[in-house]
């Protein structure tokens, strides 16, 4: 965590940081799932149309992210920030007053250009370049904080909407979005944004394009995407799954539950294992673990308390996956073009977060069963642990 020998305007801009993404995933994310019967019940328009509205604004994320990104290593998070938090306001507004599901499905566009601006990467990137050699710490504390959006947007979303109805809930999310998101990044993403030093980069003299069409990166991207899919399938998919294993409705809630738990678990435990790992092995056990907390859920035998602990130790590994995907990129090549590059791998990435719940359900149904699914998907994370081994830069020395 930052020490007292941190500058006090970088742990004020970690601060802001922490509570504009957590407000920022909980509005703009962790709403709609809670909301979305609520909607088709009111208007009649179908649970999967209005699905795939929320899924294009989080293909509109992944599509942004790269351009976000460069703005971000142009001039810092602030332009891009401040702009996100002023759009985020009429895009809710426009999905909550939404006449039509046509109306509904446009608003989700700009909602998911202001998603870009506000989620995980663009706070990465500038957590990256503000505390350099200290960033492992910043990013922790930022993902720490930022895993509580749905313990609490989840339940305040639903009571909203259980006192007035699901538009006056957006309304109101969208109001405490702008006013508690702004000004903290008006006032506190003012630290001068540093340039950085040749030094500081592991592969200084080569440009964004050769690092991108390179072997390491496109490795990383697919193994990224691919691990992605599975761990967000997981989530979505491991209510029905513990159901067709015979797993009752509340069991299953408290399974979901102690995946979040867990995550938070998984967090604490990235800061150590990059002390004793090098960048590729660390990856590569990661991953692993990714692909061993998959399988068990589908291969473990019926029992509750051995598929409750399953979960847990998902959640874990889903925790620390977040964080080695923070730490990739400025690993390998270092915090020059962090946030281009960093965007880049993160479109496939994203694009896969966003299909896992309509993908998951079609893969589901083609393979006969979500025990099958899961079985499938642990098989995918597999190929992406074998794709984390090539994944070192020419000429690094990381292990």
């Amino acid at each position: 965590m930052p020490t007292p020998s941190t500058p006090a305007p970088l742990r004020w801009a970690l601060a802001a940081l922490c509570v504009t993404v957590t407000v920022s995933y909980g509005v703009l994310f962790y709403a709609f799932p809670v909301l979305a019967s609520s909607i088709a019940d009111d208007t009649g328009w179908s649970l999967p149309w209005l699905t795939a509205a929320f899924s294009v604004g989080q293909l509109v994320v992944a599509l942004l992210g790269a351009p976000i990104g460069r703005w971000i290593d142009r001039s810092g998070p602030r332009p891009a920030m401040v702009t996100g938090s002023l759009l985020a306001f009429p895009s809710l507004a426009a999905v909550a007053l939404a006449p039509n599901p046509v109306v509904f499905f446009a608003a989700w566009i700009p909602a998911g250009a202001a998603s870009a601006m506000l989620f995980y990467s663009p706070a990465f990137a500038a957590l990256t370049r503000w505390y350099g050699e200290r960033r492992v710490r910043a990013l922790t504390m930022l993902t720490l904080v930022a895993g509580f959006a749905s313990t609490i947007f989840a339940p305040l979303s639903a009571a909203l909407d259980s006192a007035m109805d699901w538009r006056a809930a957006f309304l109101i999310l969208a109001g405490i979005h702008l006013v508690v998101t702004l000004p903290l990044h008006v006032i506190f993403l003012r630290p001068s944004w540093p340039q950085v030093a040749e030094s500081d980069t592991a592969t200084s003299g080569a440009s964004v394009r050769s690092i991108v069409r390179g072997r390491a990166f496109i490795c990383l991207t697919a193994a990224f995407a691919l691990c992605a899919f599975a761990v967000y399938g997981l989530v979505m998919h491991i209510v029905p799954l513990l159901a067709s294993r015979g797993i009752d409705a509340q069991t299953a809630s408290w399974a979901l539950g102690l995946g979040g738990v867990g995550q938070v678990l998984g967090r604490f435990a990235y800061a150590p294992m990059a002390r004793r790992l090098g960048v590729i092995s660390r990856t590569v056990v990661i991953l692993a673990s990714c692909t061993v907390t998959t399988a068990l859920l589908a291969l473990l035998p019926a029992d509750a308390a051995l598929l409750l602990a399953a979960a847990l130790l998902s959640g874990v590994a889903r925790g620390i996956f977040t964080l080695l995907q923070a730490t990739a990129v400025s690993d390998r090549w270092g915090a020059t073009n962090y946030g281009l590059l960093n965007g880049i791998m993160h479109g496939p990435l994203l694009a896969a977060i966003a299909l896992a719940p309509w993908g998951g359900t079609v893969l589901a149904i083609a393979v006969g069963g979500y025990q099958e699914l899961f079985v499938l998907l642990a098989l995918g994370v597999a190929v992406a642990t074998v794709l984390a081994a090539a994944t070192r830069p020419r000429g690094s020395g990381a292990a």
